[in-house]
C-alpha cells in the first residue's frame, strides 16, 4: 500500500489517497453470465416451436347446429330447401330457406325484361335461358341434371347471388327443346320468308306425311299440314317431356310462373322483326333482342314486318292451342298466370309475384327500352290486310291498343 499513499509537502499540503483500479475479470465474468442465460433461454424457445410443429394437431370437428324450423304453415313445407352446394359454403345463410321457380313463357313475350326486374331483387336469381344449348336438352336426363345443378346453387352466372338467394331460377321457353324450324323442314321442306314473315312450303308426297303424322286428315292443302305439324313441333318443347317434367316439380316442390301476351298480334310483330334482325343486323352490324337505349330501339322501330294475312288466323290458333296445353299439362303443379300487359298498366302485378314467391316487397327496376310503342299500325307494312282479315273474327280485339307507354 505503501506506493497508493503520497505525502504532498507544500503551502496547502494535504494527504491524498489514491483509490485503486478495479479488475476487469469482474465485468467480463458478469457480462458472460448474462449471455449464458440469454443463449439458453432462446434454446428453449426453439426447442418449444418445433417440438410445436413436429405434434400432429388435434382437428375439432365443427358441429353445425340445426336450422330452426321456418315459421310458415305446413303446407309450405315443402316448397322451403336448404341447397349444399358442392362448389362453395353457404355459410351464414345455410339456414336460409330457398324456394324454387321456372318462369314457362314463350318467345317475344315480355320473359327477357321480366327476369330483369325479378333480378334487381336483392334476394333473387333467376339464370335465363339455360336450356337454350342443345347438350342440356338432348333428352330427359340432361334436362334433370341441369335442373339439379340449378336448384342446388352450383349454377354460376351474372344473375347468381347464390349464397343469400331466397328464390331461384331460371327461365324456360315451350318449344326450347327442339328446334321446331328445323324439323318443319326435314317434313315439309319449308323454306321460312324473314322479309315476308311467313313459310313458303313445297308440296310433299301425302304418304310421307302419313308415315310422320298417322292421326293427320289428309286434306292436300300444304298450309293444313304446316299448322298441324308446326303445332306438333312446338309441343316437342319443354313439353315434349311433359310428364315427367311435372313430376319434378312436384317431387322437388318448384313453382311455376307463366308469362304470357294478351295480344298475340303484337307478339307475332316483335317475332318477325326480331327475326329479320337476327338476318340483317341492324344496330352496326349486330343483332340485339333487347335494347337499353331510346335511340336503339327506334332504329329496331323503324323494320316494318309484311304479316301473311292468308295465314294469320291459323297462326293465332297455334299459339293459343300451345299456351292451353301448357296450362293444362302443368295445372297440378303449384303456379301464377301473369300477362306481359298487366305488369305494364298495373303495377300491383309485380307485388302479386313476389308475394308467390315468398320474397320481401321491393321496387323493381329494368334498363330494357321497349322497341314497339303506339298503334300496332304504325309497325305493319301491310295493316289495311291484317286489318281485313282479324276483322269481324274473334280476334278483331288485337287490332287495338292494349295498354299505354
Amino acid at each position: 500500500m505503501a506506493e497508493d499513499l503520497c505525502l504532498i509537502n507544500n503551502k496547502d499540503s494535504s494527504f491524498i489517497i489514491k483509490v485503486p483500479k478495479k479488475s476487469p475479470l469482474v465485468s467480463r465474468m458478469v457480462l458472460l453470465l448474462f449471455a449464458m442465460i440469454c443463449g439458453v433461454y432462446i434454446c428453449s424457445i426453439c426447442l418449444k416451436q418445433i417440438n410445436t410443429q413436429s405434434r400432429p394437431k388435434l382437428v375439432v370437428p365443427y358441429m353445425k347446429r340445426p336450422c330452426p324450423a321456418p315459421a310458415v304453415e305446413k303446407g309450405e313445407l315443402r316448397y322451403l330447401h336448404y341447397p349444399k352446394p358442392v362448389t362453395y359454403e353457404r355459410e351464414e345463410c345455410a339456414c336460409n330457406p330457398v324456394r324454387y321457380f321456372a318462369i314457362l313463357s314463350m318467345q317475344r313475350s315480355g320473359s327477357g325484361w321480366f327476369e330483369t326486374l325479378l333480378n334487381s331483387h336483392i334476394n333473387v336469381s333467376s339464370n335465363g335461358e339455360i336450356f337454350s344449348n342443345k347438350e342440356r336438352r338432348s333428352n330427359i336426363s340432361s334436362i334433370v341434371n341441369t335442373l339439379d345443378k340449378v336448384y342446388n346453387l352450383d349454377w354460376f352466372s351474372s344473375a347468381s347471388k347464390n349464397e343469400c338467394s331466397a328464390a331461384v331460377g331460371f327461365k324456360w321457353m315451350l318449344n326450347q327443346s327442339q328446334d321446331p324450324r328445323r324439323r318443319l323442314t326435314k317434313v315439309l321442306k319449308c323454306v321460312y320468308v324473314a322479309r315476308g314473315g311467313a313459310f313458303r312450303c313445297m308440296p310433299f308426297p301425302t304418304r310421307i306425311v302419313k308415315l310422320i303424322l298417322p292421326s293427320a286428315e289428309i286434306s292436300g292443302s300444304s298450309s293444313y299440314f304446316f299448322f298441324r305439324f308446326f303445332v306438333l313441333c312446338i309441343l316437342a318443347g319443354l313439353l315434349a317431356h311433359q310428364e315427367q317434367i311435372v313430376e319434378y316439380f312436384n317431387r322437388r316442390g318448384v313453382s311455376a310462373v307463366f308469362l304470357f301476351r294478351r295480344n298475340l298480334l303484337r307478339r307475332l310483330i316483335s317475332v318477325l322483326a326480331n327475326n329479320y334482325d337476327r338476318d340483317f343486323k341492324l344496330l352496326n352490324g349486330t343483332h340485339k333482342s333487347h335494347v337499353h337505349s331510346h335511340h336503339q330501339a327506334e332504329i329496331l322501330a323503324q323494320y316494318k314486318p309484311t304479316i301473311n294475312a292468308t295465314l294469320l288466323i291459323n297462326n293465332l290458333k297455334v299459339v293459343e292451342d300451345t299456351t292451353a296445353k301448357a296450362l293444362e299439362y302443368f295445372n297440378s303443379t303449384r303456379h301464377i298466370i301473369v300477362y306481359y300487359e298487366d305488369l305494364i298498366s298495373n303495377k300491383t302485378k309485380l307485388a302479386e309475384v313476389q308475394g308467390f314467391l315468398r320474397v320481401p316487397l321491393m321496387e323493381l327496376k329494368s334498363r330494357q327500352v321497349k322497341i314497339h310503342k303506339g298503334s300496332l299500325a304504325d309497325h305493319v307494312q301491310n295493316w289495311d290486310d291484317v286489318n281485313k282479315t282479324l276483322t269481324g273474327t274473334p280476334y278483331e280485339r288485337y287490332l287495338y291498343a292494349d295498354y299505354e307507354m
